[in-house]
């Protein structure tokens, strides 16, 4: 799993008939420090994230191993809104702050 920050959606009237209904989200790949990243990827929300949260997210063959996305052409998915998270005892992000 890696973090990510969701910093945009996506809206496409003319899709595979298989991701009707599915929330689109843009998020920006943050690393372990969450520190923004370069790098952004578009994945089905599973979880009912908003902007700016940071969450959890997988790609690959991963991604399709929730309810929602079983058997689904995706290749992202976002599995968890973070509330906080520490390294080494020091706390580097808490949503509530």
């Amino acid at each position: 799993m890696l973090f990510a920050r969701v910093v945009g959606t996506v809206v496409a009237t003319n899709k595979d008939p298989q991701l009707e209904g599915f929330k689109l989200l843009v998020l920006q790949v943050v690393d372990a420090f969450g520190k923004d990243t370069s790098q952004y990827v578009v994945a089905v929300d599973s979880v009912g994230a908003g902007m700016h949260e940071i969450v959890l997210f997988v790609t690959g063959s991963s991604a399709r191993q929730t309810p929602v996305t079983e058997g689904k052409p995706v290749d992202a998915t976002v599995m968890a809104i973070v509330d906080n998270w520490d390294i080494n005892n020091k706390e580097i992000f808490n949503k509530s702050v």
